[in-house]
């Protein structure tokens, strides 16, 4: 049965990160572990947050890796219990918010993060212990300060989906200003993944009005911008419209997302230097054209709804336009020049089809299926 659920409490606007020490005392955290990588260290912003902290005394983990590990966890799990922290700030992209997930699940459940994996019956087993996570993304991609799942490689190089409401954060601090100096190559990357979000889950065949609505919308502030927001790193408008197509595309993840995800979730633990949000660019394409049949696509007329917030004649121009668009961001020509050959296919082809996503797409992929769109993804 369809659920529609909304529960962040989200601060919006320029210069919202000096709201960090109202909603910290509003959640009633007064020792918080900030998560973070290194690049968002040296890019000033964690200062910025710290800043934003005035009488507090946070423990910083600043080495969360481009895609966060279950040793990464335990390395800041450490931390937290020996700074007897009693809540969580999520300062990065991504990685550095799913690594404060994975946080937040170890340090308060026993056990190896696997229990807690979605595809192994885990997600009923993460409970209300979890400590409280303020969000504060610095990319304009994954969504995942609105989102109840988190990605994260186990111990077994898995590259596995958690998903609980108890792992929303409390507070997402949405400041478009923290991203003006976002390089070119990572707004395009994390901007494409957020048009990936907005695609997929309007392509998923739950029944979820609302969250049809603010996809729809997030993928036409997202194509519209992207674009600017990548030639000018400086561009406000553009920042602050990408920054909300993230947000939205999360707030839609309750319908599900589809091959594309199942595709890259599965690449990326197979390679985890590649990037997500590139990867989801490449799978694309390929992803469109599968779907493009689907009853429920069809039915429903996505492609072409999609096709209007595009700025496009109808939905068979889409696929065309996401391959055109890659190449105007400077993004790779696809996997091969990421470095990806066949060889790789049967293994991402397993974990794709074991993947959370694999059957909340439009269609449900065969493995032959699979290897065709890698085979079109080269």
């Amino acid at each position: 049965m369809p659920l529609i659920n909304y529960v962040t409490q989200i601060q919006f606007d320029f210069g919202a990160i000096a709201l960090l020490k109202q909603e910290c005392e509003r959640l009633g955290i007064s020792r918080p572990l900030i998560v973070t990588d290194a690049g968002v260290k040296a890019a000033g912003i964690l200062q910025t947050a710290l800043e934003a902290l005035p009488g507090f005394s946070p423990v910083v983990f600043d080495q969360t890796p481009s895609n966060p590990t279950e040793a990464a966890v335990r390395a800041a799990v450490a931390m937290y219990k020996a700074g007897q922290c009693d809540g969580l700030i999520a300062v990065g992209g991504g990685s550095s918010i799913d690594c404060a997930k994975g946080v937040a699940i170890a340090s308060t459940h026993e056990g190896p993060l696997k229990t807690y994996a979605t595809i192994e019956g885990g997600s009923l087993k993460i409970t209300e212990r979890v400590p409280p996570i303020i969000a504060v993304p610095t990319t304009s991609g994954t969504g995942s300060e609105v989102a109840r799942g988190a990605i994260l490689i186990v111990d077994d190089h898995r590259k596995l989906g958690f998903h609980s409401w108890h792992l929303v954060p409390k507070a997402a601090i949405c400041d478009p200003e923290l991203t003006l100096g976002l390089p070119a190559g990572l707004t395009a990357a994390t901007g494409m993944d957020a048009i990936a979000h907005c695609m997929e889950t309007f392509m998923a065949p739950a029944f979820n009005p609302p969250a049809d609505g603010i996809g729809l919308d997030g993928l036409q502030r997202a194509w519209a911008h992207i674009e600017r927001a990548t030639r000018n790193g400086a561009d406000r408008e553009a920042r602050l419209n990408l920054m909300s197509a993230s947000m939205q595309g999360a707030m839609a993840f309750q319908k599900g997302l589809g091959c594309v995800h199942s595709l890259s979730h599965s690449l990326g633990g197979v390679n985890p230097a590649l990037h997500h949000g590139t990867l989801n660019a490449m799978f694309l394409p390929a992803v469109v054209r599968f779907n493009a049949v689907a009853e429920s696509v069809q039915k429903e007329n996505r492609l072409n709804r999609m096709a209007n917030a595009m700025g496009l004649q109808s939905g068979s121009d889409i696929e065309a336009a996401l391959v055109d668009m890659n190449a105007r961001l400077g993004l790779p020509k696809g996997l091969a020049a990421m470095g990806v050959g066949e060889a790789v296919f049967d293994q991402v082809i397993a974990g794709a089809m074991a993947d959370h996503c694999h059957k909340t797409n439009p269609r449900i992929a065969t493995a032959e299926e699979y290897r065709e769109m890698l085979q079109q993804s080269l």
